[in-house]
């Protein structure tokens, strides 16, 4: 197998995401430094040093992963949104693609009628909709199609959510499909509060919060959960546990 470009991608319109976004990519950089960073925006000439490569979007909107996605510089991606915080390596998550096409983590809220809404077809509530803000998938004619498909779903079919067509496209598809554990998609701090040893280290952090910055001390908190999992898997590994 020849060797495969990897890295991370992010779509940010606007400053406030564009400022989101760069604190996302610091974090990749601090936990996984060997990994590229690229970055889609309108306002390029805002662009953090952090990403090693930024391209100018010129159709800006609120869903414009669904349109640049396709667009990434490398042949394995991870797609983070842009009110993520990486806090563990996630290099291997690469490894994923040996075998899969496509990773991705349930979508949280599955009671809540966006998240139940049908496009076509009635499925089962056993098969939710997928979360798109951390996306992990490899360059290839499927993959293509899927993306490709999806891009055209998002602005033909009218809902606010890019998941809702998501969800049916990957129904309908032949991709190899990995679902990720929570922890490379946890969607909310409450849980990090009772966070114990017997679980796997968190990796992604993906909070409302992380994109608004309007709660400074919830985030403060999520800064000293996340300080305190650390040093106890610290811990754990010194005591040999």
């Amino acid at each position: 197998m020849r060797n495969e470009s990897r890295g991370v991608i992010y779509v940010a319109c606007g400053e406030p995401y564009l400022e989101a976004a760069s604190a996302s990519a610091r974090s990749v950089r601090e936990c996984s430094p060997s990994l590229e960073i690229h970055l889609f925006t309108d306002h390029v000439d805002c662009a953090d040093p952090v990403f090693h490569g930024v391209t100018r979007i010129e159709n800006p909107h609120r869903r414009a992963k669904v349109d640049w996605i396709l667009e990434t510089p490398f042949d394995r991606t991870l797609y983070l949104d842009a009110d993520t915080r990486v806090v563990d390596d996630i290099s291997e998550m690469f490894e994923l693609l040996d075998r899969f096409d496509l990773a991705i983590a349930h979508a949280h809220r599955r009671n809540h009628p966006n998240t139940s809404t049908a496009w076509n077809l009635e499925l089962p509530v056993s098969f939710p909709q997928l979360n798109s803000g951390v996306m992990l998938f490899r360059r290839n004619d499927r993959t293509n199609e899927l993306l490709g498909a999806w891009r055209d779903a998002y602005h033909q079919a009218g809902f606010a959510k890019d998941q809702v067509t998501l969800r049916e496209l990957i129904w309908n598809s032949d991709l190899r499909i990995h679902i990720l554990p929570p922890e490379y998609n946890v969607r909310y701090s409450k849980y990090l509060e009772v966070w114990d040893l017997a679980e796997a280290k968190p990796k992604i952090l993906h909070y409302k919060v992380f994109k608004t910055g309007a709660d400074r001390a919830e985030e403060r908190g999520i800064r000293r959960a996340v300080a305190r999992i650390r040093k106890m898997f610290v811990r754990q590994k010194v005591e040999g546990r």
